[in-house]
């Protein structure tokens, strides 16, 4: 099985020097305790160095060089501030591996101003200078953004406190039963200034496998509706047009505001306390999933997970009993299988997609700090 890392970024000051290396003494220091040495070995083949190309990722480029996804803060030094708030990395640059102090650095003059895959580079202007231009567009992210981008937008989530809250549609033109693109939809609710939203339903609730109590209900998506005239007396409705629809709305579906699109750029780490979840979901339904699948689990930002974190997921051990000591109990040892990169976070559950991984992922498996 090949070994996937993750990939954290040491921080890119505006220049005030032509290049920039990171400090020799790195940091082993994780958020809940010293990291092992032996824990964060590189890869035996790792590579001298590698080119960042349009197309990377953290995590691929972390797979590279480490043979855990979560030790890329370590051999980058990074503190915890670091970690949420990465500086960006860009193509163009190059990852260089130090054997001797068993570090990863940046190289060269790029470091500091990372240019445009579609822009030719300065070849005679060589002073430092600081660039203007925001570059966060250009920044590869922690995970293809292809993968994540319905995800980090959408609804995925809702709460009993959220439903009662939400806006929600009340009637529609001419009395429609399902609502497509173009149809009026009429609203009542607080839109707290927002024009655009995105429409859902709540679908299955969202159930904790350890107390059984319902967490929250997975919201299905249904399209994106705009504001055509906010209402202009307490007792009247707003009107809405359907701009873009996923599956039909209908009377009682809820409203949320539509988000920006976003990457994740979080570097993938260990969570900031020792963490013991259980898988509560398969995105979409079913009881089994795979490669590249979202997951919920029943631990959020209350339990130190942030997005970012990576998990280590496991088949629950089964209970057995021993035929060797009078049938008594005795429990597996629970089995790897894999790793769980959190994208969305909520109070008490998340969201994570599931990577590398050499079996079936079932709802009710173990996801916990890496060991």
């Amino acid at each position: 099985m090949k070994n996937f890392s993750t990939a954290a970024l040491p921080p890119l000051f505006s220049a005030l020097f032509s290049c920039l290396l990171f400090a020799s003494n790195i940091s082993t220091a994780r958020a809940d305790g010293p990291v092992p040495a032996a824990a964060c070995a590189f890869l035996p083949n790792a590579p001298d160095q590698h080119v960042v190309v349009r197309g990377d990722t953290l995590w691929d480029i972390s797979a590279k060089f480490l043979q855990h996804p979560w030790c890329w803060p370590t051999v980058w030094g990074l503190n915890r501030e670091q970690i949420q708030n990465p500086h960006w990395i860009y193509p163009g640059q190059i990852v260089l591996f130090d054997r001797v102090a068993k570090r990863l650095r940046l190289a060269g003059q790029s470091d500091m101003h990372p240019i445009p895959q579609n822009q030719p580079s300065p070849t005679t202007r060589l002073a430092p200078r600081i660039r203007a231009q925001a570059m966060d567009a250009l920044a590869i992210p922690t995970i293809s953004a292809e993968r994540l981008a319905p995800f980090l937008v959408r609804p995925l989530a809702v709460t009993e406190t959220e439903l009662a809250q939400a806006p929600v549609i009340m009637a529609s033109a001419d009395d429609r039963v399902f609502l497509s693109r173009h149809d009026v939809a009429y609203v009542r609710g607080e839109l707290k200034d927002k024009q655009h939203f995105q429409v859902m339903r709540p679908g299955k609730p969202l159930r904790d496998p350890d107390t059984h109590a319902v967490m929250g209900y997975e919201a299905v998506y249904l399209g994106v509706v705009k504001l055509d005239r906010a209402a202009q007396k307490k007792d009247e409705a707003h009107r809405f047009i359907v701009s873009e629809t996923q599956e039909e709305m209908q009377v009682g579906d809820r409203l949320v505001p539509l988000q920006p699109i976003k990457s994740l750029h979080a570097a993938p780490h260990l969570p900031a306390r020792q963490v013991s979840a259980r898988i509560m979901s398969i995105y979409g339904g079913g009881t089994q999933s795979g490669q590249d699948q979202v997951v919920s689990i029943n631990r959020g930002a209350s339990e130190g997970i942030d997005e970012g974190s990576v998990l280590e997921l496991q088949h629950a051990g089964k209970i057995m009993r021993d035929p060797t000591d009078h049938g008594n109990p005795v429990r597996l040892p629970d089995a790897r299988i894999g790793n769980l990169l959190i994208f969305r976070v909520f109070e008490h559950l998340a969201y994570g997609l599931i990577m590398q991984v050499t079996d079936v992922v079932a709802v009710g498996d173990v996801a916990r700090s890496p060991e």
